[in-house]
């Protein structure tokens, strides 16, 4: 790897390379303070030909806050529960068809939560031998591309959350969401929300877990969070990640959204780290 970091555009938008940085090291104040920089310009950030456990990866989490348990108990790794495997297969080696299916339609995550997600940090294990990739959303331009009165509508709005309960989730999952600890409630988040580094406005609807929006007709809140949703994921937006084994990608909860492309053969084996991290 080469000594001074440097980042190289993997996408039109979204999508960074950072060089030069060795993830299984402890990681000295002047790059961890150029990884915080890069990433708050850059919400899709990836390093290469990394090679980490269970814990280094937690570890890395803690540079920019607290790792938390996944909701889905299943997923969680055995000996550090704040890091799960995004997987497709049972422990017996056979094919997982809710870890298959699981998170392939567009959404921002655990916006059902009484508190939201900084960034979440995938690694690359296991990939199926074609396609298998993440793709993401740029909630900050797809925001600035919307027309003045629409943003100024969103202004004002409230939007409320939950687990499984906008269109996407209902379409994805019908009854079977997994098993979790508790049951969730409906939570509500400004429809606009702000980058806490470069306070640029984002626009904070997906369809997963947003099922509507305070004092608006139920029919006439899925209508528009379709709407946003159809926008928001136009292809010039969108950056498609081709996995390779060894990479640590890491996305802003806030300013994106995601998807699991769903392309690849599920009898071939995707077996990946990730956690999940909040403020401190």
């Amino acid at each position: 790897m080469t000594t001074t970091p440097l980042l190289r555009p993997l996408g039109e938008n979204l999508g960074t390379e950072a060089l030069g940085i060795d993830l299984s090291r402890p990681l000295d104040a002047a790059r961890s303070a150029w990884i915080s920089q890069a990433f708050a310009e850059h919400s899709v950030l990836v390093f290469r030909d990394q090679d980490l456990g269970a814990a280094e990866l937690a570890a890395f989490g803690r540079q920019f806050g607290t790792p938390r348990k996944h909701a889905l108990i299943k997923y969680r790794h055995a000996e550090h529960p704040d890091v799960s495997w995004l997987t497709n297969v049972e422990p017996d080696g056979k094919v997982d068809w809710y870890g298959v299916r699981r998170a392939t339609d567009w959404h921002t995550d655990s916006t059902y939560e009484d508190e939201l997600p900084l960034l979440a940090i995938l690694h690359a294990k296991e990939i199926p031998s074609a396609k298998g990739g993440t793709m993401f959303t740029d909630m900050v331009a797809a925001y600035a591309a919307l027309p003045a009165e629409r943003r100024e509508q969103l202004a004002n709005l409230t939007a409320l959350h939950g687990r499984h309960t906008g269109p996407a989730g209902e379409r994805l999952y019908g009854d079977d969401k997994g098993m979790t600890e508790k049951q969730y409630r409906e939570v509500a988040w400004p429809a606009v929300a702000h980058h806490p580094v470069t306070g640029r406005p984002i626009l904070f609807v997906n369809p997963m877990h947003t099922h509507g929006f305070a004092g608006m007709p139920r029919e006439q809140g899925r209508a528009l969070i379709e709407e946003l949703a159809a926008h928001a994921t136009q292809e010039r937006f969108v950056y498609y990640h081709h996995w390779r084994i060894g990479d640590v990608l890491m996305w802003d909860e806030r300013a994106t959204m995601h998807r699991g492309a769903g392309d690849y053969r599920p009898d071939e084996r995707r077996v990946m780290l990730r956690t999940i991290v909040y403020a401190n």
